[in-house]
Protein backbone atom coordinates (compact mmCIF):
# COMPACT_ATOMS: atom_id res chain seq x y z
CA UNK A 1 0.00 0.00 0.00
CA UNK A 2 1.16 3.51 -0.78
CA UNK A 3 2.40 5.42 2.24
CA UNK A 4 2.63 9.19 1.87
CA UNK A 5 5.08 9.52 4.76
CA UNK A 6 7.51 7.06 3.13
CA UNK A 7 7.12 8.77 -0.23
CA UNK A 8 7.80 12.16 1.34
CA UNK A 9 10.86 10.82 3.16
CA UNK A 10 12.26 9.20 0.00
CA UNK A 11 11.59 12.35 -1.99
CA UNK A 12 13.50 14.43 0.56
CA UNK A 13 16.40 11.95 0.53
CA UNK A 14 16.52 12.00 -3.27
CA UNK A 15 16.56 15.80 -3.30
CA UNK A 16 19.37 15.90 -0.71
CA UNK A 17 21.44 13.47 -2.78
CA UNK A 18 20.84 15.48 -5.96
CA UNK A 19 21.85 18.73 -4.24
CA UNK A 20 25.06 17.16 -2.90
CA UNK A 21 25.91 15.81 -6.34
CA UNK A 22 25.17 19.15 -8.00
CA UNK A 23 27.36 20.91 -5.45
CA UNK A 24 30.25 18.55 -6.20
CA UNK A 25 29.77 19.10 -9.94
CA UNK A 26 29.74 22.87 -9.53
CA UNK A 27 32.91 22.91 -7.44
CA UNK A 28 34.66 20.53 -9.82
CA UNK A 29 33.77 22.47 -12.96
CA UNK A 30 34.82 25.71 -11.30
CA UNK A 31 38.21 24.22 -10.38
CA UNK A 32 38.69 22.91 -13.93
CA UNK A 33 37.76 26.28 -15.45
CA UNK A 34 40.19 28.07 -13.14
CA UNK A 35 42.96 25.64 -14.03
CA UNK A 36 42.31 26.03 -17.75
CA UNK A 37 42.27 29.83 -17.49
CA UNK A 38 45.53 29.84 -15.52
CA UNK A 39 47.16 27.56 -18.08
CA UNK A 40 45.96 29.74 -20.96
CA UNK A 41 47.32 32.87 -19.31
CA UNK A 42 50.69 31.23 -18.63
CA UNK A 43 50.90 29.88 -22.18
CA UNK A 44 50.16 33.31 -23.64
CA UNK A 45 52.79 34.96 -21.45
CA UNK A 46 55.35 32.30 -22.38
CA UNK A 47 54.57 32.84 -26.06
CA UNK A 48 55.06 36.60 -25.81
CA UNK A 49 58.35 36.12 -23.97
CA UNK A 50 59.47 33.63 -26.63
CA UNK A 51 58.68 36.05 -29.47
CA UNK A 52 60.77 38.71 -27.73
CA UNK A 53 63.69 36.31 -27.34
CA UNK A 54 63.33 35.15 -30.92
CA UNK A 55 63.37 38.69 -32.25
CA UNK A 56 66.67 39.32 -30.44
CA UNK A 57 68.39 36.20 -31.79
CA UNK A 58 71.77 37.00 -33.30
CA UNK A 59 71.85 34.18 -35.85
CA UNK A 60 69.63 31.72 -37.64
CA UNK A 61 71.11 28.85 -35.60
CA UNK A 62 70.31 30.64 -32.34
CA UNK A 63 66.75 31.31 -33.51
CA UNK A 64 66.36 27.67 -34.53
CA UNK A 65 67.61 26.50 -31.13
CA UNK A 66 65.28 28.90 -29.30
CA UNK A 67 62.33 27.72 -31.38
CA UNK A 68 63.19 24.05 -30.81
CA UNK A 69 63.48 24.51 -27.04
CA UNK A 70 60.25 26.51 -26.93
CA UNK A 71 58.30 23.88 -28.86
CA UNK A 72 59.68 21.08 -26.71
CA UNK A 73 58.78 22.83 -23.45
CA UNK A 74 55.37 23.87 -24.81
CA UNK A 75 54.58 20.28 -25.74
CA UNK A 76 55.71 18.96 -22.34
CA UNK A 77 53.65 21.62 -20.55
CA UNK A 78 50.60 20.78 -22.66
CA UNK A 79 50.86 17.05 -21.98
CA UNK A 80 51.26 17.73 -18.26
CA UNK A 81 48.29 20.08 -18.19
CA UNK A 82 46.11 17.70 -20.22
CA UNK A 83 46.95 14.91 -17.79
CA UNK A 84 46.15 17.12 -14.82
CA UNK A 85 42.80 18.22 -16.26
CA UNK A 86 41.97 14.62 -17.16
CA UNK A 87 42.58 13.63 -13.55
CA UNK A 88 40.43 16.52 -12.39
CA UNK A 89 37.55 15.26 -14.58
CA UNK A 90 37.96 11.73 -13.18
CA UNK A 91 37.87 13.10 -9.62
CA UNK A 92 34.83 15.18 -10.54
CA UNK A 93 32.96 12.10 -11.72
CA UNK A 94 33.83 10.22 -8.53
CA UNK A 95 32.77 13.13 -6.32
CA UNK A 96 29.50 13.61 -8.22
CA UNK A 97 28.62 9.91 -7.90
CA UNK A 98 29.61 9.58 -4.25
CA UNK A 99 26.27 10.87 -2.82
CA UNK A 100 24.44 8.19 -4.83
CA UNK A 101 26.48 5.25 -3.53
CA UNK A 102 24.56 4.70 -0.29
CA UNK A 103 21.03 5.02 -1.76
CA UNK A 104 21.90 2.76 -4.70
CA UNK A 105 23.40 0.13 -2.39
CA UNK A 106 20.34 0.32 -0.12
CA UNK A 107 17.95 -0.09 -3.05
CA UNK A 108 19.99 -2.96 -4.49
CA UNK A 109 19.86 -4.74 -1.13
CA UNK A 110 16.08 -4.25 -0.94
CA UNK A 111 15.62 -5.60 -4.47
CA UNK A 112 17.84 -8.58 -3.71
CA UNK A 113 15.94 -9.42 -0.50
CA UNK A 114 12.58 -9.00 -2.27
CA UNK A 115 13.70 -11.30 -5.08
CA UNK A 116 14.87 -13.93 -2.60
CA UNK A 117 11.53 -13.92 -0.79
Amino acid sequence: MFNFDDANKRSKEAMDVAVKSYSALTKGFQAIATEAADYSKKTFEDGVAHIEKLSNAKSLEAAFELQTNYLKSSYENFVGEATKIGEMYADLAKDAYKPYEAPVAKTAAQVKSAAAA
